[in-house]
């Protein structure tokens, strides 16, 4: 079966039409583009996997809207929700009133949760984007408990508003204390494993416990069950569950941001049922709005504490995203996505190692499901060198050969060294060998020009 791809655009000088778009682009948009610097391409259509560019090109995309793309790009069984909406008259702006497509969608939503917060849940509609969220639920803790402080950890990404970005570690506030995040490849205490993660939690637990650690009891917790832009690194089930036992023996509100790994992603419908932990509070946006904004938190009713218009939004009454979010909720449970995605994803995870076993430049391949991450390291390194030196421009280099090939993926990692790969949950046992055929021969290509080049600066 021959990877599916939308039909052709007439062409009509495409190449002129891109390059002006590109051009008036980097001349009206703010510095602040991120994607655009990298990714140098003007999608005009899209079905599932596959864009395809005003030059003509198509690509298959791996980048998924940073993950908000569940079932891929203009999926049916979304047009179709977004279809009925518009057909019906319904109103697209709703503010916080209540709507059948509303209600449709929170009874699709609880339905998914784990049981223990879904009996006594409540939500909270936020602004259109998954940092509105984060912020939400910061407000919610320190508003239940009192208390002001946020513990947070090392390596994680929580959005771009001004908490978020301080529990992401992008700015100072005092409030926010950082943790060590356990891994692997990189521990912070060098050992990794069981130990390494035993050691978190040991450090968290004394930090708490000790009166003069000066890190006052905190209004709550937030963490990622898969650090996303930290380099795609799975939070240990033994540890979530020991960081959940230590908050809620201390009344410590937990947050789990499922902004990026909910919706079956990782190969469970959220998360955190790897582990098995109920957190106190969910912070879901990207693909729980079906490809169009909404972010919600979701949490349990015994911190419903805040006032009227504690935290709001205009466009929190996005009707168009509520019911295309339903819509990717149902169909995600109903065609068992999520376990998909574990089987596929393992078995992609299962190639790229074997990969790395040829590729000197392959540190380290991790991942859950289908949100994988490939680190790229010096390949000079040698083998003394544990873990190997991250290689932001080598890593770079891969990207863009990868683009070179039709195949599109991002950067993440605190240097900017681990290829991403976020493909839809609906990818095919076809599709997946032509996205690693693509990414093999991009890696293989920019580590030779790598090595090529260190050799030529040699002295003979």
């Amino acid at each position: 079966m021959a990877v599916t791809e939308p039909p052709r655009t007439p062409p009509q000088a495409p190449t002129v039409a891109h390059d002006g778009i590109l051009r008036r682009q980097a001349l009206r948009e703010s510095a602040a583009r991120t994607y655009a610097r990298s990714l140098p391409i003007v999608p005009v259509r899209a079905r599932g996997l596959t864009i395809e560019g005003a030059d003509g090109r198509r690509y298959l995309d791996c980048l998924s809207g940073a993950g908000s793309l569940a079932l891929g790009h203009n999926h049916p069984v979304v047009l179709d929700a977004i279809r009925r909406v518009l057909d019906s008259e319904a109103p697209l702006h709703a503010l916080d009133l209540a709507t059948p497509v509303k209600d449709a969608f929170v009874t699709e939503l609880f339905a998914t949760l784990p049981a223990g917060l879904a009996e006594h849940a409540r939500i909270q509609f936020c602004g259109p984007a998954g940092t509105d969220a984060v912020e939400a639920a910061l407000t919610l803790v320190r508003t239940a408990t009192g208390r002001d402080g946020v513990l947070a950890f090392t390596g994680a990404y929580h959005g771009k508003t001004e908490g978020a970005l301080a529990a992401s570690g992008g700015a100072r506030d005092v409030r926010v204390t950082r943790l060590p995040y356990p891994q692997d490849y990189r521990c912070p205490f060098g050992i990794g494993g069981p130990r390494g993660a035993e050691l978190s939690a040991r450090w968290t637990r004394s930090l708490l416990d000790d009166p003069h650690s000066g890190v006052p009891l905190p209004a709550g917790m937030i963490v990622e069950p898969v650090q996303g832009e930290g380099g795609v690194l799975p939070a240990p089930d033994a540890w979530l569950r020991a960081i959940r036992e230590i908050t809620a023996d201390r009344s410590v509100p937990l947050i789990a941001d499922e902004v990026q790994t909910g919706v079956g992603r990782t190969g469970t419908f959220w998360a955190v049922q790897h582990s098995g932990i109920v957190p106190d509070v969910m912070v879901l946006s990207k693909a729980v709005g079906g490809s169009l904004p909404l972010a919600v938190i979701v949490y349990h009713e015994d911190l419903d504490l805040w006032r009227p218009g504690a935290h709001a939004g205009t466009f929190r009454g996005n009707q168009l995203a509520m019911a295309a979010g339903a819509a990717t909720l149902a169909y995600v449970r109903e065609n068992g996505l999520a376990e998909r995605a574990a089987v596929l994803g393992a078995r992609m995870t299962g190639r790229l190692r074997r990969l790395a076993e040829e590729h000197p430049c392959v540190g380290d391949v991790r991942g859950r499901g289908l949100m994988i991450g490939v680190e790229i390291v010096d390949p000079e390194a040698g083998a003394d060198a544990a873990p190997a030196p991250a290689d932001t421009e080598l890593a770079r280099a891969v990207r863009r050969a990868c683009l070179d090939r039709g195949l599109i993926v991002e950067l993440g990692g605190r240097d900017g060294a681990v290829v991403r790969l976020l493909p839809p949950l609906t990818l095919t046992d076809e599709q997946a060998v032509a996205v690693l055929d693509r990414f093999a021969d991009a890696l293989a290509a920019a580590e030779r020009a790598a090595l090529a080049r260190a050799s030529a600066g040699r002295p003979q």
